[in-house]
């Protein structure tokens, strides 16, 4: 069986979550908005305790916690639900940058669509922006700033404690996609200033179809004026209507329950498989894609100069699972749209694959090599 390298798009599911989800499944299959008997509340308690979960992780009240289905269902709420507000008030400007998820990215098209104004911020080679890139751009109409905390193709980590800080105290509302980050750099999401945050579960051990936003309130207790794009029912603060999936959310809150306490043993562990990998490939003549002082150790986006990635893939799709890029760009065979607003050059983004494990991924990148040195022979 091929190694699983592709964490990024979406993780193994934990053992202990699974354990967790089958007990609920089981167990309390109750509808949590079912208020007449045990089997409803037993739901609704399990609910309210996974939102606490997630809330303590972040630091925030277990109000500001909505659940979703994922964080492109977040991101989308973040920036459409204030098409409303800015259409009312004038203030329709928005910021973002060039290697957002697709699901800002399109977002924001939608926005423009509508007659706002989007200024999408490009980063230089290294795949991080300057806040002052960003700051230089707010106005009186800038309504909100979106900017990921982590790039899903690069790994690279984007100055968005800077950013924030620089927006406190200012009528603009700062959105994180933490999609990433959250599990990973907790200590980092804890202490940062920001009105909205997208996360999701299938990125740190949890299951698929589940996430949150983060809609935290400022300091006259408002949130930020977002509106709900599905309507229906008065689930999720009335936010986000539909029966809550109970075993997903808890085992959403069991695998952020995991990653937090198990941080330390993350960093180290991909920290010396990211060192086993640039060993493996020493004396191949490849770059690596993004700023890797700015860079989780559990992604490598490299170039193998003179091999075309999709030959790769063709040839170890029986050794490893891997990818070129984000998961929302797979039906496309269009060079990576990130690697193009770095300013790489075309042959070198077509050159480029993206690795990504776990703690607890265990692999020999020796077949790996030896096909690309026989292609280079």
């Amino acid at each position: 069986m091929a190694v699983y390298l592709d964490y990024n798009a979406s993780t193994p599911l934990d053992e202990r979550v699974l354990d967790r989800m089958v007990e609920v499944y089981r167990s309390h299959y109750g509808n949590a908005d079912s208020r007449t008997h045990v089997f409803g509340t037993e739901a609704k308690e399990i609910v309210g305790a996974s939102r606490k979960t997630i809330a303590g992780i972040l630091g925030v009240d277990g109000t500001d916690v909505i659940f979703t289905s994922g964080s492109t269902e977040s991101n989308n709420m973040a920036a459409l639900g204030l098409l409303e507000y800015a259409q009312k008030t004038g203030r329709d400007h928005f910021i973002t940058t060039a290697i957002e998820h697709k699901s800002v990215i399109e977002a924001m098209h939608c926005l423009q669509r509508h007659g706002c104004r989007v200024d999408f911020v490009a980063p230089d080679r290294s795949g991080r922006i300057r806040a002052e890139q960003v700051l230089e751009l707010v106005t009186d109409r800038t309504l909100l700033v979106s900017v990921m905390h982590v790039n899903s193709e690069t790994g690279v980590i984007q100055p968005v404690e800077e950013i924030g800080r620089a927006l406190e105290d200012t009528p603009t509302y700062f959105h994180v996609d933490a999609t990433q980050s959250f599990g990973k750099l907790n200590d980092v999401l804890r202490a940062m200033r920001y009105d909205m945050l997208s996360i999701t579960a299938h990125k740190l051990g949890g299951p698929q179809g589940v996430g949150a936003l983060i809609l935290r309130r400022d300091k006259t207790y408002r949130r930020p004026p977002v509106v709900p794009l599905m309507y229906g029912g008065p689930q999720e603060r009335g936010f986000r209507p539909g029966t809550t999936p109970v075993a997903l959310v808890a085992g959403f809150a069991r695998a952020a329950e995991l990653c937090d306490k198990e941080c330390g043993q993350y960093w180290k562990a991909c920290a010396k498989t990211k060192e086993q990998f640039l060993r493996t490939i020493e004396g191949l003549d490849y770059a690596l894609n993004g700023d890797q002082e700015h860079c989780l150790p559990s992604t490598v986006n490299v170039s193998f100069r003179g091999v075309d990635a999709e030959g790769i893939f063709l040839a170890m799709k029986d050794d490893y699972a891997f990818s070129n890029g984000s998961a929302c760009n797979s039906g496309s065979h269009a060079p990576s749209y990130v690697l193009t607003a770095m300013g790489l050059e075309e042959e070198r983004v077509n050159e480029a694959i993206r690795i990504s494990w776990g703690k607890d991924t265990k692999a020999d990148f020796g077949k790996l090599v030896g096909y690309v040195k026989s292609l280079l022979t």
